[in-house]
């Protein structure tokens, strides 16, 4: 398998582990404040461990002759774990 191709799909999975982690922590919003850790939170702690190894392993595969097109499902990536870290400090201190 090519560089390339190991590349494209750690992009795919990087962006597709961002948004799940994302939508479990938009999904904390629509149940009642519990009192222990629920199944959401391990769900969003595996898929942001997850998230970090397909990372690492697109940074170790980008072709750095073409960085703005290469990178780009990096930053998708990125927005969607900012917001979702931004929304988990929102909702565990301010409501």
């Amino acid at each position: 398998m090519s560089a390339e191709r190991i590349n494209r799909i750690c992009g795919r999975v990087s962006i597709v582990l961002s948004l799940i982690a994302l939508l479990t922590v938009i999904s904390g919003y629509f149940q009642p404040p519990q009192a222990d850790e629920g199944t959401a939170a391990h769900i969003f702690q595996l898929s942001v461990l997850a998230d970090g190894a397909a990372i690492l392993l697109f940074l170790a595969t980008v072709n750095w002759s073409r960085p703005g097109r290469s990178l780009r499902p990096l930053a998708v990536s990125v927005v969607a774990l900012v917001l979702a870290f931004g929304a988990l400090y929102y909702l565990e201190h301010y409501r």
